[in-house]
């Protein structure tokens, strides 16, 4: 789940960075695969005519077949096991019983909880045959999601993440959403530090925006989760406070993987097992 820029959950979280012990990693590993796992199932189910309503269920009873718990359900009053976000949906979409149309692009959002440890991670599904544009955008926001991914390293900074999601995006002619971002994880599902995917902006008044320069170390756990839209930044939160739709009701597109900072790299725990990494998932 996507966190906004503006979230302060002070009861569950200090401010400060983790950093993980290398033990860590492998609570991370199990969480994150299986959260992966989740995806991989649902993408056999996504076609015009479901509901995403009876996606949601399906991904509920993976997660508690497999003896895990769902971080959303409950979170802030959160009554479902996935947030499945349709066409102009930026996130935080809630499922329902409206069906899918051909050519409907949506995205899938799951967190699941194995020994305390969270597994978080999102993907685009295609019901159908979607446009040319629609798939260049979820192309787009993939690439961007791995540009980001590629430079993390230690030394490297979280400026230095977002700088490689705003470029990528921006030369094919999209937009980053800038009103939601990654956020830290691991033993807490919402942590330091936020994770913002761009650079730097100007706002309408000319004030400047930049991601924080703050350094990656070994043990941190975060999220790259990029949200790019086919016209422009803007947002609108929805009167249900938890849908967000791009306010000019452009297509918007999003994918995550939650990562950890090793010694000499990333890793990255929510890589698909069956190698179902972008759609269509043949």
């Amino acid at each position: 789940m996507t966190e906004h820029v503006l979230e302060n959950e002070t009861l569950i979280r200090t401010g400060a960075i983790r950093r993980h012990p290398p033990e860590a990693f492998d609570g991370m590993r199990k969480a994150g695969e299986l959260a992966a796992a989740c995806l991989d199932m649902i993408s056999q189910h996504v076609s015009p005519g479901v509901t995403t309503e009876a996606l949601d269920n399906r991904i509920r009873e993976f997660v508690f077949d497999h003896h895990a718990l769902s971080a959303t359900i409950g979170y802030r009053g959160y009554r479902h096991a996935s947030c499945i976000s349709l066409n102009h949906v930026i996130c935080h979409g809630i499922p329902s019983p409206k069906a899918l149309k051909n050519g409907d692009i949506l995205n899938i959002d799951v967190t699941v909880i194995v020994d305390g440890w969270h597994g978080d991670t999102s993907r685009m599904f295609f019901a159908g045959e979607p446009k040319v544009k629609a798939r260049r955008l979820v192309e787009t926001t993939y690439d961007a999601m791995m540009a980001g991914i590629s430079v993390i390293r230690p030394g490297a900074t979280l400026y230095d993440i977002g700088k490689a999601i705003q470029e990528l995006a921006e030369a094919q002619g999209f937009s980053v959403v800038r009103d939601f971002c990654g956020h830290g994880l691991g033993e807490v599902f919402h942590d330091a530090p936020n994770v913002v995917h761009y650079a730097e902006y100007k706002d309408r008044l000319g004030g400047l925006h930049k991601a924080a320069d703050t350094e990656l170390l070994p043990g941190m756990f975060f999220t790259v989760e990029p949200m790019i839209n086919e016209g422009k930044p803007d947002v609108k939160l929805l009167k249900d406070n938890w849908t967000a739709v791009s306010r000019d009701k452009s297509l918007s597109a999003q994918f995550e993987h939650s990562v950890g900072v090793t010694e000499d790299g990333v890793e990255i725990f929510t890589t698909s097992p069956g190698g179902l990494h972008q759609p269509p998932y043949l």
